[in-house]
């Protein structure tokens, strides 16, 4: 047993660095072809945080653990929004763009409401996986359009000037080879310690009697939430609000559009009836308690801390029950 614990924080490391490393690649190739921090925070960032638990939750769903596939997905939400934005909030108060609260609020919500209401009759099948799918394509062709549109406009002097002082020159078209060796060398090491979580998490739940659903919402999307919680902390401390929330957002809408819809694909997923009597209530609750926050185009101290333990309740009571 004590090898299966060293074995599981092997895998979350990897989860880690194998996040950090993709998404520095990722996000430096984004920025070379002139990308703006918002649209790298929506799309690059938040599809790289959120390939941990791409991985991990096919990997469940094939050794036939639905309960953390799909307990990762809400617990990872979940914690997005509670300790993630709480901890960047705590940071350094978090600015929300109009664009944000108009646009990419509403689809995290609307995405999260349809994923629950798919769950309702105990499976996410391949249909609703289809369409799951459908709506990750059409809301990266919404994120592209965006970004083609931006970079049809030139950069005044003083928006070149704040984008160099918040995330350095950007790179030459030489070093991009140079990326794209970090950005595949990432995915290896997310590949290898989301096997490596999988299999250790499903082996300590059954030793200590802990459902894999419990398991799986907690220590397991904690863990594939690290690299989100690395990229909007450190987001924070360079006070780069745009990438700090726009990470956040961004991966709760791919968490349930290309994790739940691919997954289901590749093999339909049963669903606890526990995620549809609280845990996916919890996390649309969520969702709905960040509206008044960034309402006030801000999320401050004060919120972050509400955020922050309104997350450390649901873990108690996850735990308890």
């Amino acid at each position: 047993m004590i090898l299966n614990f060293i074995l599981l924080a092997a895998g979350l490391l990897g989860l880690f660095f194998g996040g950090d490393w993709l998404i520095r690649g990722a996000s430096r190739l984004a920025r070379s072809f002139g990308i703006s921090a918002l649209i790298i925070g929506l799309t690059v960032v938040s599809f790289g945080t959120s390939l941990p638990e791409l991985i991990v939750s096919l990997n469940a769903a094939l050794l036939g653990s639905s309960d953390i596939a799909v307990g990762n997905v809400v617990g990872s939400n979940i914690a997005n929004i509670g300790l993630i934005l709480g901890v960047a909030g705590l940071i350094y108060p978090i600015t929300v763009r109009r664009s944000l609260l108009r646009r990419d609020m509403p689809i995290m919500l609307g995405v999260m409401v349809i994923a629950y209401l798919m769950v309702l009759d105990g499976e996410i099948n391949r249909i609703d996986g289809g369409l799951l799918f459908l709506g990750l394509l059409a809301f990266m062709g919404l994120m592209l359009f965006i970004a083609w549109h931006e970079n049809r406009k030139p950069l005044t002097a003083a928006q070149q000037a704040e984008v160099e002082a918040q995330e350095g020159p950007t790179i030459l078209k030489n070093q991009r080879g140079r990326e794209v060796v970090r950005l595949l060398a990432g995915l290896v090491l997310l590949v290898i310690g989301a096997r490596l979580t999988v299999d250790n998490a499903i082996e300590i739940a059954r030793f200590i009697g802990v459902s894999e659903l419990v398991i799986g919402i907690t220590l397991v999307a904690l863990g594939t939430s690290l690299p989100e919680l690395a990229a909007s902390g450190i987001a924070a401390m360079r006070h780069q609000s745009d990438i700090a929330i726009g990470n956040v957002l961004g991966s709760n809408i791919f968490n349930v559009l290309s994790i739940l819809g691919v997954t289901a694909l590749v093999k339909p997923i049963s669903v606890n009836e526990r995620i549809i009597e609280f845990d996916g209530l919890v996390m649309i609750a969520f969702g709905l308690l960040l509206v008044p926050f960034v309402w006030n185009r801000h999320i401050n101290r004060v919120e972050a801390g509400i955020l922050l333990v309104a997350y450390v309740a649901f873990i108690v009571a996850t735990v308890a029950l």
